[in-house]
C-alpha cells in the first residue's frame, strides 16, 4: 500500500469521514451534525485533506475571496503523524500560490503559534474579533 503523503481537496464523499476525523481530534464542537458541516465545507471556498495509508491524517479549509483576503481555519493533524511536514503541506494547499492574498487565523492551541511562525504568520496587532456566541447563549 502506498504510504506517501497525499495532500488534495476534500472530495464530496469524504466530507463525512472528515467530519469524524475532526471529532476524534478534538474539534467536535466545531463541527457539529452532518448537515451543518457539509453546509460548512460547501460554504468554504478552499479545503484540503491529508492522507497517509489510504487514512485521513490531517485537515484544512479556507475562505477566501482568492484576490486580496482570506482566513485560513481548522488546521488539525493526527497527533501521530505531527512534525512530519503534514500541517505545512495542508496550510500551503489552502492557501494556494497567490502572493498578493493576506492570510489570517486564529492561533489558540498550544504550539500553533510557533508552527504558523514557521510558515511565515506574524503576530498582528491590528487583527480585531467578534466572538461567535456560546452554544448556550442562543
Amino acid at each position: 500500500m502506498n504510504n506517501a503523503l497525499t495532500v488534495r481537496d476534500l472530495q464530496p464523499a469524504e466530507v463525512e469521514s472528515a467530519r469524524r476525523f475532526l471529532g476524534l481530534h478534538g474539534w467536535g464542537h466545531r463541527t457539529g451534525a452532518a448537515e451543518y458541516f457539509a453546509q460548512l465545507i460547501q460554504n468554504s471556498q478552499r479545503t484540503a485533506v491529508a492522507f497517509k495509508d489510504g487514512q485521513i491524517i490531517g485537515f484544512a479549509r479556507g475562505i477566501t475571496d482568492g484576490l486580496s483576503n482570506g482566513y485560513l481555519s481548522m488546521v488539525v493533524v493526527d497527533g501521530q503523524h505531527r512534525r512530519e511536514g503534514v500541517g505545512r503541506a495542508l496550510v500551503e494547499h489552502v492557501m494556494g500560490d497567490n502572493p498578493d492574498i493576506t492570510w489570517m487565523l486564529r492561533a489558540g492551541r498550544e504550539g500553533a503559534e510557533a508552527f504558523f511562525a514557521s510558515l511565515g504568520f506574524e503576530t498582528s496587532v491590528i487583527a480585531m474579533e467578534r466572538a461567535r456566541l456560546k452554544q448556550s447563549e442562543h
